[in-house]
């Protein structure tokens, strides 16, 4: 488990995150949005143990990921959006660098490769920025780690990888492993988020699964605005609108629009939330 407590981090004397306070379970799939600049790629890197906190704590599974203790980095990867070009083959890449970490297994990077259609034998430094970017995929999730933590793994991914890349995360990723990925491409992931947090630079403004979403908030898809709607959207034939869900109806969450709702609508969607 993940427990952040009042985390706070700044650049220099640029603040990044202020008073930021969530938990994050085993066994779940967590998807990250927020607007651009409010910390998303700082906070993974928090996570795992690249930056250190300037104020509160972080601590998974008991321990302080900058403390960089050998048995927690074994436990941990990170998947930055931008990824290097080595002058190497994928093979040998998995090979050198799994080394390093006890629960790699060459057989899943093969597997992932394999469908992700992706020549292993090729250089990283000559292929396409998809093909490096799938190699870097399949690399995180045949390391088994128990804490997976991805920026943006869908940039530079084609509509077909996309579909893959889904596939792949739910075959070969164990099920008490937690998972946090941070994109702004929601539709790409959607239908395999949840929970989801969506977090402002000083606060969470939301961490709920789509259980509860549903529960509080009601996704209409019909012709008709709502006098309560939060959000709405035109689309073809009609509108997507979120509104409170006093009726206690079953609705499919929209991502995009829950986000809309929740930024237009900051202090309610918290006191709504609100669990004390």
């Amino acid at each position: 488990m993940i427990h952040v407590q009042d985390l706070a981090f700044s650049y220099g004397s640029i603040p990044v995150l202020k008073n930021i306070s969530l938990t994050l379970e085993e066994g779940k799939i967590y998807g990250l949005l927020g607007e651009n600049g409010v910390g998303k790629t700082t906070l993974l890197t928090l996570l795992c143990g690249l930056k250190e906190v300037n104020k509160g704590i972080i601590e998974v599974d008991g321990v302080r990921p900058f403390s960089r203790r050998p048995d927690f980095l074994e436990q941990v990867y990170y998947l930055p959006d931008d990824v290097a070009p080595l002058p190497v083959s994928a093979l040998s890449f998995a090979r050198n660098t799994g080394r390093f970490r006890p629960n790699f297994n060459m057989d899943v990077f093969r597997e992932v490769m394999r469908e992700l259609e992706t020549d292993p034998e090729k250089k990283m430094n000559k292929m396409s920025a998809g093909q490096l970017k799938k190699t870097y995929i399949s690399f995180a999730l045949a390391s088994r780690a128990k804490y997976l933590f991805l920026d943006e793994p869908t940039n530079g991914l084609d509509i077909p990888s996309k579909a893959q890349f889904r596939s792949a995360l739910m075959k070969y990723t164990d099920e008490q492993a937690t998972i946090v990925i941070s994109t702004h491409q929601v539709r790409d992931l959607e239908n395999i988020i949840d929970p989801i947090i969506i977090l402002d630079r000083q606060d969470v403004l939301l961490n709920e699964d789509l259980a509860r979403i549903t529960e509080k908030l009601y996704f209409d898809y019909g012709t008709t605005l709502h006098p309560d709607s939060l959000y709405s959207e035109q689309i073809p034939g009609g509108f997507i609108q979120v509104y409170p869900n006093a009726e206690g109806l079953e609705s499919k969450v929209n991502v995009e629009a829950l986000f809309n709702a929740v930024h237009a609508n900051k202090e309610l969607i918290k006191k709504m939330f609100d669990r004390k």
